[in-house]
């Protein structure tokens, strides 16, 4: 199995920030990852989940937002989250010129990756990858992070969870058909937030990150040009 080298890339502002890159030999795609508002590119969720994109032939660059590096917990603001999302793909471009580019992340990730080709385009990346978009805040549904959806040009895919209470999925699914073919929605059936699954479950979470993988690689063959 392939092991991680660490990075370091600059952010316009926001000083520098670490990166892990994971590259399989046989890697087709580079996925720009984002980790979520309360947790690193360490995690062991978004550690597991590089180990299984890996063995699918996807490479990633799992970064760090500046407010995470610095150790301080409140999220930073959305024009600095966009401006780590544009260098991380940047960097991301630069390590594997021969790959074509995704981006995305793990909820907050997710929605400032979507933030930022909404706002600047990220022409470089051509399909972005939502794992557990936070359509509203937890029990409060709402739509209005779904906004700015309409304004990305690159294809979607969206992994979500059944019992996912930050995306309700009688409010996410209208606004995926609404973007038709851009959007692709993959339900985990059982799957919270985090991707977890009850024990009673017919899956175990390690089988549902082989599922996320799977689904991505999936998707970026037959939707992403």
């Amino acid at each position: 199995m392939a092991v991680a080298e660490k990075l370091r890339f600059a952010v316009p502002g926001a000083g520098e920030v670490s990166a892990l890159l994971l590259r399989p030999a046989d890697a087709k795609w580079m996925l720009a990852l984002a980790h979520g508002a309360g947790a690193g590119m360490s995690h062991p969720f978004m550690s597991a989940l590089a180990d299984q994109l890996a063995a699918v032939g996807i490479a990633t660059l799992r970064y760090q937002f500046p407010y995470m590096e610095q150790r301080r917990r409140t999220p930073d603001t959305p024009a600095v989250a966009t401006a780590t999302v544009a260098a991380a793909a940047q960097a991301a471009a630069e390590v594997a010129p021969g790959l074509p580019l995704l981006a995305g992340g793990k909820s907050f990730g997710g929605r400032m990756t979507s933030t930022a080709a909404a706002e600047m385009g990220l022409g470089n990346v051509r399909g972005i990858v939502f794992l557990g978009f936070p359509l509203h805040p937890p029990k409060r549904p709402a739509i209005k992070r779904g906004d700015h959806l309409s304004q990305v040009q690159q294809p979607m895919l969206f992994l979500q969870g059944t019992r996912d209470d930050l995306a309700d999925l009688d409010l996410l699914r209208p606004i995926c058909a609404k973007l038709g073919n851009r959007v692709t929605l993959h339900v985990i059936d059982g799957a919270d937030h985090s991707f977890h699954v009850p024990k009673k479950s017919d899956k175990t979470d390690a089988e549902v990150l082989k599922d996320l993988a799977k689904a991505t690689a999936v998707w970026a063959e037959i939707s992403v040009n």
